[in-house]
């Protein structure tokens, strides 16, 4: 064998002792839009006392690329707490969004919903909803605006039939503060909410890291033993069901934007997946991924 032949044998052990990296922007995030900026396709709406999908005097619209929920065709709230589910669920993500609040508050509604919504995340369907419930089990990210005096905090924890532990303890409270700053007026606000099946979550404002959660569990009953399941009118099945799940893994679920009384638009609504294919040798790997789910590989 020549020294040409050698050193070309060499070569081609040596490419096929490497991996081979089908996908050459491997590392270029690949956000999914939820909300398109013209209509409501791909969510599902379900409002308390209302079948799936009726939107009940158009709470929930599209306007000028905005996404708007809103209650101008209200007379009052009336109780009809509502939320619109995107279509699949996830379990590994970053969901990001940019909100603001408008106008005032609709008659009728709870004086704790001022400026108050939220986005619920690892949430249950909207098929799954009891007709008169009004929250899906889930982990909330509430949102609030400014008052115009003291401090109020966005980016808070609710938690709807649902637990957290923080600092390896057990957080029994029903909400709880995050310390980012005060919003106050009708400014825009960019949001997300790092989600890592039943091991972590992050909230942030911005870039900055307002707080952090981990070991997401069903459980801790709706919202106290004064205000459970009755109160949040789940049926006597949807109850008996979560109560059955109580203290298990809450590791995925799908993501709903709040209708709670006050309006709110939303501007953008987006997700990064972080579960995939995670051989290099596949086209659609992401070397971002966090969870790997090699049955998604695409090789040709």
């Amino acid at each position: 064998m020549n020294v040409v032949v050698r050193v070309f044998a060499s070569l081609v052990l040596l490419m096929m002792s490497l991996p081979v990296v089908a996908q050459p922007n491997a590392s270029k995030e690949e956000w999914i839009p939820l909300f398109n900026g013209k209509d409501l396709r791909d969510w599902d709406i379900k409002i308390a006392g209302l079948p799936l999908n009726d939107n009940y005097k158009n709470t929930f619209r599209v306007e000028n690329g905005v996404l708007r929920i809103a209650y101008d065709q209200y007379k009052t709230f009336d109780g009809k707490y509502g939320h619109m589910y995107y279509k699949t669920p996830f379990s590994y993500y970053i969901v990001r969004f940019t909100y603001r609040f408008v106008g005032n508050q609709t008659p009728g509604g709870d004086s704790w919903n001022v400026r108050n919504s939220g986005v619920m995340v690892h949430s249950q369907s909207a098929s799954s909803l009891s007709l008169g419930q009004t929250f899906p089990v889930s982990l909330e990210l509430q949102l609030l605006g400014g008052l115009d005096k003291g401090e109020r905090h966005t980016a808070n924890l609710c938690t709807p039939g649902t637990q957290v532990h923080m600092g390896g303890k057990l957080r029994a409270e029903h909400c709880i503060d995050s310390d980012s700053k005060t919003y106050n007026g009708d400014q825009w606000v960019t949001s997300s909410a790092i989600v890592l099946g039943d091991s972590i979550v992050h909230h942030l404002i911005g870039r900055d890291t307002v707080l952090t959660y981990e070991k997401t569990q069903v459980g801790g009953g709706f919202v106290s033993r004064d205000h459970d399941w009755n109160a949040g009118h789940f049926s006597q099945e949807a109850a008996s069901y979560w109560i059955s799940r109580a203290n298990t893994p809450l590791s995925e679920g799908y993501i709903a934007l709040q209708a709670e009384s006050h309006p709110i638009d939303f501007k953008s609504v987006e997700v990064l997946n972080l579960k995939g294919c995670t051989d290099p040798k596949a086209l659609n790997y992401k070397s971002y991924f966090l969870k790997s789910d090699n049955t998604q590989c695409r090789y040709k």
